[in-house]
C-alpha cells in the first residue's frame, strides 16, 4: 500500500464493506464491518485496518455488530489487528464490539480471546472504555478560524512543539505540512478547523479536521524535484505527500480529517 490512504463514507447500496470514521478529540479511530464475511470483504478488512493502524490512532475500535459470521471464520483478522497494534510506539489499543451471543463471540471466548483482545458487546461499553485509556502524554490541540492568518498561527505551534519534544530535525517537514493541510481547509472547507498536533514515538503526527465531508485528492502535474530538494510551499497535497512519511484522510462527525506522520527520512 501506497499513501495517501483514503476512506470516503460507506455506501449500503453497494453491499458488504468497511466505514471508517475518527473522533479527533479523543484519537479513537472506530471501522465498522457490514455484510458477510467472505473474500472480499476479508480483504477490504485486512486493507482497512492496515491503513487505520498507519493513522496511529490511540485506539481503533473494530464495530462488527453488522457483520454476519456464522461460522468465526473472520476472527483471525482481529487476532492480526491486535498483533500488529501491540508494537507501534505508543501501541494502538485495540478492542472489538462484537454482539454476545454470536457465533463470533462464542469462539473468541473459546480460544481466550479476551485476555489480550479487549471484547465489549456494545458500542455504548466500548466507547466508555476507549474514553478511559491514557491519554497521549504529547499532544497539543488548537482551534482555528477559516482566514488568512490560520496557516501561520498553526505553524507557530508546530515549531513550539518540535522545539519541546527535541524533534527539531522535523521541523522544517512538519511546518510544511502544516501549512498545505490548514490552507486546504480554509480553501476548500471554510468552516472551523481542528488542528490536533502528537507526538508519535520519533515522529509528528498533525491532524486537520474541518466541516466539510469532501475528501481531498492528489492531482497529476506536479513537477519532478531534484534529489534532496524541498518541495514548494503552495503546491498544494503534492508538498504533503512529498514531504510526509505518511498521510491519508478519513470521515468525521462533523465533516473529514486530514492527517500525516512526519518521521525522519527513511526510503518509501
Amino acid at each position: 500500500m501506497e499513501p495517501p490512504y483514503l476512506f470516503d463514507h460507506y455506501d449500503p447500496s453497494r453491499g458488504a464493506g468497511v466505514d471508517v470514521g475518527l473522533d479527533v478529540d479523543s484519537s479513537v479511530l472506530t471501522l465498522a464491518v457490514h455484510g458477510t464475511w467472505g473474500n472480499r470483504l476479508c480483504h477490504d478488512t485486512h486493507t482497512a485496518v492496515r491503513k487505520c493502524l498507519s493513522e496511529h490512532p490511540a485506539t481503533l475500535l473494530i464495530d462488527l455488530q453488522a457483520l454476519a459470521d456464522p461460522r468465526a471464520a473472520s476472527v483471525p483478522t482481529w487476532m492480526t489487528a491486535r498483533r500488529l497494534g501491540v508494537p507501534m510506539r505508543p501501541p494502538v489499543e485495540v478492542m472489538v464490539c462484537v454482539p454476545e451471543d454470536s457465533p463470533l463471540a462464542g469462539r473468541l471466548h473459546r480460544l481466550g480471546a479476551q485476555r489480550y483482545l479487549p471484547m465489549y458487546h456494545t458500542m455504548s461499553r466500548a466507547r466508555a472504555a476507549a474514553a478511559e485509556q491514557m491519554p497521549l502524554t504529547s499532544r497539543l490541540e488548537m482551534q482555528l478560524a477559516p482566514e488568512d492568518g490560520a496557516a501561520a498561527a498553526a505553524r507557530a505551534v508546530v515549531t513550539n512543539a518540535c522545539a519541546a519534544w527535541r524533534l527539531s530535525e522535523l521541523q522544517d517537514r512538519a511546518r510544511l505540512v502544516t501549512s498545505e493541510l490548514v490552507l486546504n481547509a480554509v480553501e476548500h472547507a471554510a468552516t472551523p478547523i481542528t488542528m490536533v498536533l502528537s507526538r508519535r514515538g520519533d515522529g509528528l503526527h498533525l491532524a486537520v479536521g474541518d466541516g466539510s465531508p469532501r475528501l481531498p485528492q492528489l492531482l497529476d502535474g506536479f513537477p519532478a524535484l531534484p534529489d534532496g530538494a524541498p518541495p514548494r510551499r503552495g503546491s498544494g497535497l503534492h508538498v504533503v505527500h512529498a514531504a510526509a512519511t505518511l498521510w491519508g484522510a478519513m470521515p468525521t462527525r462533523e465533516g473529514k480529517v486530514v492527517w500525516a506522520t512526519v518521521r525522519p527520512w527513511t526510503r518509501r
